[in-house]
């Protein structure tokens, strides 16, 4: 048996289907790209309409969409962008009502932190989860994932994002900026911007763009920033891990797929005897095979909604969701995927 899930948080739409022991049968995912500029909420939910009937006729055209081999349909509830949350929630119900499946709401956050923690066999890893709009250290206690720290204006993704665009590029802004970076070495002095367990990348995004505007090389204004901005991750990270104690630490959301910030990670770490471990690119990224895997461990311990009680929450918090299964699970794998 499999579970159905269903992203739509921002720029993806996407549909994966996972079994119990963690194996991504199927994932197929066609990704919002404006002409210009940032995301434009209702374009890309226009974008995810349009694109949902293909993607679907695509896994049937290779096998992979069995109704009566899956258990349930998940679907991203929030946090994210609320006219790309409703097409992915109605897409979501409309399956759940066809095919008679319990729906299963999720949250987009939480469903990076299992699958990283699933794929990395880790048991209580503390995560650094560093995506377009969310950027947080976090560790489960008391029933929830906790955040000890976060951002304190814009994610650092989204930060990336607009960057580029600043610099020519276009969204999305994080692969161009490591890429830019690599033709550079010179390390700018730019704003580093950490409170506590807490970051900022406001006044580093002013100064890269004032930066740019004054004819610093591409290649080394992105150097600068990537070196700037994930050094401020990784305080924060270790920091979390002296307060803890924690001997484990997984990276999640679409900035966790950039090479150089792994290797930070994997530097700052490995003196401690910490183990780090971080998704293939194609697993930090938004995608439904994470939707999928979280969905199934929730409908094991008793977790769906009916459709007509099946909000989509854009500003859920991490924070906010009761993560059942870490509590006293009625069901976990038994072992991580091989």
């Amino acid at each position: 048996m499999a579970i159905l899930g269903i992203e739509t948080t921002a720029h993806t739409a996407s549909i994966g289907i996972v079994d119990e022991q963690a194996r991504v049968l199927a994932l197929v995912s066609d990704v919002y790209k404006p002409a210009a500029g940032g995301i434009h909420p209702r374009e890309a939910a226009n974008h995810h309409a349009e694109a949902f009937p293909a993607l679907l006729e695509r896994l049937a055209q290779e096998g992979k969409l069995h109704p009566s081999e899956i258990e349930g349909i998940a679907f991203s509830q929030g946090p994210g962008l609320g006219p790309c949350l409703r097409t992915g929630a109605t897409v979501a119900r409309v399956l759940s009502l066809a095919w008679k499946k319990p729906l299963i709401p999720v949250n987009h956050c939480v469903a990076h932190i299992e699958i990283a923690r699933i794929l990395s066999g880790m048991e209580d890893p503390i995560l650094l989860y560093a995506s377009g709009g969310n950027t947080q250290v976090v560790a489960f206690a008391h029933g929830r994932y906790r955040v000890l720290g976060e951002t304190l204006d814009i994610g650092v993704g989204n930060f990336l994002d607009k960057l580029a665009i600043e610099m020519g590029g276009t969204f999305p802004g994080g692969p161009l900026i490591e890429k830019w970076a690599l033709e550079g070495s010179r390390l700018l002095d730019l704003p580093y911007s950490v409170h506590g367990m807490d970051v900022s990348f406001s006044g580093l995004l002013t100064a890269a763009v004032a930066a740019h505007n004054s004819g610093v090389p591409r290649g080394d204004l992105a150097h600068s920033v990537q070196m700037t901005a994930f050094s401020m991750l990784c305080e924060v990270l270790e920091r979390g891990l002296a307060h803890l104690g924690k001997s484990e630490v997984v990276l999640g959301g679409g900035v966790a797929a950039n090479k150089v910030l792994r290797a930070m990670v994997e530097k700052m770490v490995a003196p401690r005897g910490v183990r780090a471990f971080a998704p293939p690119p194609s697993l930090c990224t938004d995608n439904g095979a994470m939707i999928a895997w979280t969905g199934l461990l929730a409908l094991r311990n008793g977790i769906t909604a009916e459709v007509e009680q099946s909000p989509v929450l854009p500003k859920e918090r991490t924070d906010q969701v009761e993560v059942r299964w870490r509590l006293s699970p009625r069901w976990a794998p038994q072992k991580p995927i091989p």
